[in-house]
């Protein structure tokens, strides 16, 4: 079964304690209050941003695990190169991250989301990030800025951009962050075995960033162990699709 749509080439499973949730860097900068902090504007507009990322949640759809990643050929903003569902063919396991340069759901993961990605891969994993949003909206998530962001935050991934959008749809993607993980046996395709959270921080929550979640979902498909939780949605942005 693919999750491919009709007519998109898409041109687009342990210990209890993942090895990664204690190496992962957790710090944050505190907040530093002002005496403007104090006043009723400056609270105000604590409150609009609140606000601002409450109205933007998207949770990620259920897609049924089994599923069978998508073909896809994309580009790489970075260094030109065109990359595809086959490159990684010689992989046991394969992550797929939808994501983007503005959405505060992902600048809130970005440097554990790069870290945790370095540790899995030279474990095996194979991993790729994807940008889909609309430039004609969002204009910052351009695949020039894509590309500073990549050196940034030092993408040890390649970090693709979906101009046409059709590879978010194969995926049925819907929002930033979004998180895939496909599994292999030997020459068999690759299969959805884990769809959900990178885990339950958020921007807003003072939770902790651990990457628990994906950490324990690629312990257990490198292992060959079944999934031993139901996954949480991934919560984020939604998707900005083309006007």
């Amino acid at each position: 079964m693919s999750l491919a749509t009709a007519g998109a080439r898409a041109s687009l499973r342990s210990s209890s304690r993942p090895l990664l949730a204690l190496a992962l860097d957790r710090h944050r900068r505190p907040y530093r209050s002002s005496p403007a902090a104090t006043s009723a504007a400056a609270r105000g507009r604590r409150r609009a941003v609140l606000l601002q990322v409450r109205a933007a949640r998207t949770e990620s759809a259920g897609v049924s695990v089994g599923v069978r990643a998508p073909e896809f050929e994309l580009p790489e903003p970075l260094t030109g190169k065109l990359w595809t569902l086959d490159d990684f063919q010689g992989n046991p396991a394969l992550l797929v991250m939808f994501v983007c340069n503005h959405c505060p759901f992902v600048k809130h993961l970005k440097k554990d989301i790069a870290k945790l990605s370095s540790f899995y891969m030279e474990k095996g994993l194979a991993a790729v990030a994807i940008s889909s949003n609309s430039i004609v909206t969002h204009p910052q998530d351009g695949p020039e800025y894509m590309a500073e962001e990549a050196k940034l935050y030092k993408y040890p991934f390649p970090y693709l951009y979906d101009e046409s959008q059709e590879v978010a749809k194969a995926f049925q993607a819907v929002c930033t962050p979004e998180f895939y993980l496909f599994k292999k046996d030997g020459r068999r395709p690759f299969e959805l075995f884990y769809h959900g959270q990178f885990d339950d921080s958020r921007p807003s929550n003072n939770v902790p960033v651990t990457g628990r979640d994906l950490s324990r979902a690629i312990d257990c498909a490198l292992s060959g162990q079944e999934l031993p939780f139901v996954p949480k949605p991934s919560v984020g942005c939604s998707i900005k699709w083309h006007p």
